[in-house]
């Protein structure tokens, strides 16, 4: 029999977005309740990030954003295709609309994304360790291939495709939100082909819809984590069979944890070119903090044998 072992990469997303955001973050790595951070590089607390980064060693990726703020490839500030009639990225769902309408330049998504790749690299001094999409743009349609495209010139080796086991039986999640989450589910089913013909890897586990938020909880995270292990080692046993006994031994099982933890924004300060959203400003932020850090999660990893690591570890 299988036993898993089980790396947690808890990637903190959103870095950057406002320093109440950063202080947040430095204090869950510090704590040993985050392993891993995400860069907004247009976050107005961006060059904040990037330099607390490097003071605490922290590992960092590109959460690359194409939906919230303001493009930083000077080219695409006026005119382009990415942008709304005030002069913004489309929105969360605005983007996905544009986009279903054949209105996107893949051109332009293509420029965009290579600006944040060099912004990334201006501001940390080298290239990101992984590379994913805010509010998860980068597994829609056409948009997909450009970001694999991107990944596979900058040689970055780790993307997140956000499938988690066990969604359709969270039965907390509220249907508007369900119906979205549903959404990014099939656009990721759809992306495993792409970027696997890209080279680019990810982790055998996601974790982080079902934990959102409000939705965040000890328990709810624990039994994430042991549902997907039991999964993952139940489909590794029946691989098994075909091997000699000397091949069931120990395999070790990557599963990333996408968290946004922080201290509340309090606007005007912070966003990505017009100012802070709902969600930066309520008390779902800091829930997630409390959460992460709470004893009695640390001390389930430990009982578990759960070791906390970063995709440049792997």
């Amino acid at each position: 029999m299988l036993q898993a072992r089980v790396k947690l990469i808890v990637t903190g997303d959103d870095f950057g977005y406002c320093p109440r955001r950063n202080q947040g973050m430095v204090e869950c790595f510090l704590a040993g309740a985050v392993s891993n951070v995400s860069l907004l590089v247009n976050g107005s607390a961006a060059p904040d990030a990037a330099q607390l980064a490097r003071r605490h060693n922290i590992p960092i990726g590109l959460h690359a954003n194409l939906s919230e703020g303001s493009p930083v490839c000077t080219a695409l500030k006026k005119n382009s295709s990415l942008l709304n009639k005030d002069g913004f990225f489309h929105g969360k769902m605005g983007f996905r609309t544009v986009l279903a309408k054949g209105l996107l330049k893949m051109s332009e998504v293509k420029q965009e994304l290579t600006a944040q790749v060099d912004l990334f690299r201006e501001l940390t001094g080298h290239v990101p360790h992984h590379m994913d999409g805010h509010q998860h743009v980068h597994v829609l349609p056409e948009v997909r291939h450009v970001f694999a495209q991107v990944l596979e010139e900058y040689e970055i080796k780790y993307t997140r495709v956000p499938i988690e086991l066990g969604l359709h039986s969270c039965a907390w999640i509220e249907p508007p939100l369900m119906d979205f989450y549903l959404g990014i589910e099939k656009d990721s089913l759809d992306t495993v082909d792409v970027f696997t013909r890209h080279g680019i890897r990810w982790a055998d586990v996601y974790i982080g819809l079902s934990t959102m938020g409000k939705n965040m909880s000890v328990s709810n995270i624990q039994s994430a984590i042991d549902t997907a292990v039991a999964a993952f080692a139940t489909k590794e046993n029946s691989l098994m069979t075909q091997f000699s006994p000397q091949h069931e031994q120990s395999r070790t099982v990557t599963i990333e944890l996408m968290v946004h933890p922080g201290y509340p924004t309090i606007p005007p300060v912070g966003g990505c070119g017009e100012g802070p959203d709902d969600f930066s400003q309520s008390w779902e932020r800091l829930h997630e903090l409390q959460t992460l850090m709470n004893p009695e999660l640390q001390s389930y990893y430990k009982t578990r044998n759960i070791q906390l690591c970063a995709f440049k570890n792997l």
